[in-house]
């Protein structure tokens, strides 16, 4: 993700002249509005503590009844809590300048006299006849200003493109706009909402801008009676603080802001893909789909590339500026085409500058010799137009050579009623803070700081699927809020996945048998994201500043394709209840890992085995996963036991189900309550198979019986009923185990043992060997 320096036009402020109006383009045919479901990224939450889905009031204050009481007062709306003053246009006294606030109507109240806090101020009206948007809303309808804040302008221009979206962030748009047939209902006041730290919060705003010889300074529209662009920045600016503090930033905070989107980022220089082809193709897909399914995509030059900020490159494109990508396109070229361009397929990709100048002079620029061999039919069938206002088009080979980074938002499905895959939900607040005892510091910073790494939060999420991909999203406060304190700078963080044991339901006190997998980015910017694909178990995130003893808040979404039931762990340890002084309290703690066994007996005709493994203490036990055809199967299963008797043993059984052996009556999968099974009938062809619930496995087998021939009935009964459904109500077949002390004093590194049979440690030795890492420890917090 990158930060945007405070880049702004050179020189003067570019500003519409009266009279200077322009009309508005059509909508674009490169626009397509995603499909219906993808809109609302936030719909469905299931964290252990559940986001409001009703809308907060930033510094509580209600539209309605602000606007109710102008209303009855015959008054125009003044702010405040954003007054028309400098503290709301610099965080800094040196920044100080001569700015007048003006209202887009008029200077004076609805009665006709001027209003006090306004005596002096203002001189003039900024237009006759002001609306919040002029024939609806479009990337092309606004510049930036003097602000630095270009990557806010290129998340507008995103915002623009889709419909759905910006009626979220400008609510009732018709109820706000200026209506000339009743000017004594207008108040000055608009409300503007943003997705801000897991909830959309109400920003209130009154409609003085602030200006410079009559001209808005900073964000505004083509159309000089257009002022959205203006009074959406304000309420960013109410958000931030004042306008200075949107100086330098993110697009994707914005769009994130804007939409609740994830945001991700690609270093384009890193990944080579101006180099890779196919790793390029594989971007052109990924970001096409991001495209249509209603994400946004923003792109810069990073200015260690070797130029300075607001330098022009060679081919005219500005260092450490934010270009909004306004449309993706595949284009199949006709017979003629093919024959220009000596290629079937073009892809091209649409940038949008938010000054609104300085465009592309490479291959399909303006005025580039590839337009000449395109006649305006093909032009329009390709969907490919061309406008001198700051957007341009490129080949995406282009795209990925001149650019460095990335950064996208996507919106992720959670509706039920999709085309398209849908997600399963996890979101929930957490906080960094520190404090002088270990166990309860939550401030540990990253992994390299081994000894308190696992002193940050923790979060537990199951994958219960053989494989699945997960997106996780950490977001930090905004800290532009803290500018003025000189805290506004983002903190670095990032997260670890940990696969831990299968059974673990309290922190992780050291790194022992558990795996790392997963490694986010860290970043300084206000969120991270990964998407990585897990196995099937039990994991631990944990979020993390990048240094030690930093406090702040966060925010954590886990998006999965099944329920993970994402949820912190907060004990260290089994809590002590009325019931332990009768039941006994745990004494020791026992870790076991089963790396994987070898040279097991053989269980079917064809030389193989399905084994699993089944780990015992006390009353307590776990089993692994079923192991298909192998006599050397690799579990990697890790499980924690809390035990009251401190000489209880720890029994490991590699066990063959009962029924998995293959034949002519049939076969089963060990899965609890369900069966497969196969039935073949009388002249040896298959009569049916598919998996069966116990019940309806028994019934079906009674059901297929009369097609059998009858002298072999008895036999057939017999062979199914023994060998599937018998097969549930048999003890599975033991091939060997190894019982173990599990005392703190035993090694701590990776055992191999022989297996042997029942009867403990004086039993017959069995083919094979099991591969164990067992750890104990009589402090139940240390493991």
């Amino acid at each position: 993700m990158v930060s945007y320096p405070n880049t702004h036009p050179p020189g003067d402020v570019i500003v519409v002249q009266p009279g200077e109006f322009q009309v508005k383009k059509p909508r674009d045919p490169c626009l397509q509005e995603p499909l219906w479901g993808w809109m609302c990224p936030e719909q469905r939450v299931t964290p252990a503590r559940k986001m409001s889905s009703s809308v907060q009031l930033f510094r509580d204050q209600k539209y309605h009844e602000l606007k109710g009481q102008c209303l009855q007062q015959g008054r125009l709306f003044e702010d405040p809590e954003f007054p028309a003053s400098d503290e709301s246009l610099y965080y800094e006294p040196a920044a100080k300048g001569k700015v007048e606030w003006k209202r887009p109507k008029d200077a004076v109240s609805i009665s006709g006299v001027e209003s006090p806090a306004m005596s002096g101020l203002l001189c003039q009206d900024l237009c006759e006849d002001p609306h919040l948007l002029v024939d609806g809303m479009s990337s092309h309808d606004f510049h930036q200003g003097k602000l630095g804040n270009c990557w806010f302008v290129a998340a507008c221009s995103c915002l623009a493109l889709r419909k759905s979206l910006w009626q979220q962030v400008i609510p009732d748009c018709k109820e706000q706009e200026w209506d000339p047939k009743s000017p004594r209902k207008y108040t000055g006041i608009f409300r503007f909402r943003f997705w801000r730290f897991g909830q959309w919060t109400e920003v209130v705003v009154d409609d003085l801008l602030p200006t410079e010889n009559g001209e808005l300074i900073y964000c505004h529209s083509n159309v000089r009676n257009e002022f959205w662009s203006a009074l959406l920045e304000k309420a960013y600016a109410k958000l931030a603080g004042s306008y200075q503090a949107l100086d330098g930033g993110c697009a994707a905070e914005a769009l994130v802001d804007f939409t609740g989107a994830l945001a991700d980022s690609i270093n384009l220089a890193e990944g080579k893909y101006g180099e890779v082809i196919p790793e390029q193709m594989k971007l052109f897909e990924d970001l096409m789909k991001v495209h249509k399914r209603g994400g946004f995509i923003s792109c810069s030059i990073s200015e260690s590339s070797g130029r300075p900020s607001e330098a022009e490159t060679e081919m005219g494109l500005i260092v450490g500026h934010a270009y909004s990508v306004t449309a993706i396109r595949k284009l199949r070229l006709g017979e003629r085409l093919v024959f220009s361009f000596k290629a079937q397929k073009l892809f091209m990709i649409r940038l949008r500058n938010p000054w609104g100048k300085k465009e592309w002079h490479g291959a399909w620029s303006d005025s580039s010799e590839e337009w000449k061999k395109v006649s305006d039919s093909e032009r329009k069938d390709l969907g490919l137009t061309v406008e001198n206002d700051g957007e341009f088009w490129m080949t995406f080979e282009d795209w990925c050579k001149n650019f460095t980074d990335v950064d996208i938002c996507r919106t992720v499905n959670t509706s039920f009623f999709s085309l398209h895959k849908t997600w399963e939900k996890e979101m929930m607040y957490g906080a960094w803070a520190k404090h002088p005892e270990p166990l309860l510091n939550r401030s540990g910073g990253c992994f390299d700081n081994r000894e308190t790494f696992l002193q940050n939060p923790q979060y537990l999420f199951d994958v219960k699927k053989a494989e699945d991909k997960v997106l996780v999203s950490l977001q930090q406060e905004d800290r532009r809020k803290y500018k003025k304190e000189g805290k506004g700078d983002n903190i670095t963080i990032g997260f670890e996945i940990l696969k831990v044991e299968d059974n673990r339901r309290y922190r992780l006190h050291k790194l022992t048998v558990q795996e790392r997998v997963a490694t986010s980015p860290y970043s300084n910017t206000r969120s991270v994201f990964l998407r990585s694909t897990l196995q099937q178990g039990r994991y631990v995130l944990v979020p993390t500043t990048y240094t030690p003893g930093v406090p702040t808040k966060f925010i954590l979404r886990l998006y999965t394709d099944v329920p993970s039931k994402l949820r912190e762990l907060k004990a260290d340890r089994p809590k002590m209840t009325c019931w332990s002084l009768l039941c006994g309290y745990p004494r020791r703690v026992t870790q076991i890992k089963v790396h994987s066994a070898e040279g097991l007996q053989k269980q079917d005709r064809s030389g193989g085995a399905d084994p699993y493994v089944l780990i015992k203490c006390e009353n307590q036990s776990w089993r692994s996963r079923v192991q298909h055809d192998t006599t050397s199967p690799v579990f990697n299963t890790q499980v924690i036991f809390y035990k009251k008797d401190m000489d209880s043993p720890v029994t490991i059984q590699v066990r063959q189900p009962q029924g998995s052996c293959s034949g002519q009556g049939g076969q089963h999968c060990s899965i609890p309550g369900l069966h497969w099974a196969t039935f073949p009938l009388s002249d040896g062809t298959l009569g049916s198979q598919g998996m069966f619930h116990s019940k309806a496995l028994k019934e079906f087998t009674e059901f297929l019986l009369p097609h059998v021939v009858p002298d072999e009935r008895e036999t057939k009964r017999s062979q199914v009923l023994s060998r599937v459904w018998n097969s549930s109500l048999l003890r599975d077949q033991l091939l060997g185990q190894a019982v173990l002390a599990a005392s703190p004093g035993e090694p701590r590194e990776q055992q191999r043992l022989r297996l042997r049979g029942r009867g403990g440690g004086e039993a017959a030795e069995v083919p094979g060997h099991i591969s164990v890492t067992v750890l104990s420890s009589d402090d139940l917090a240390e493991l």
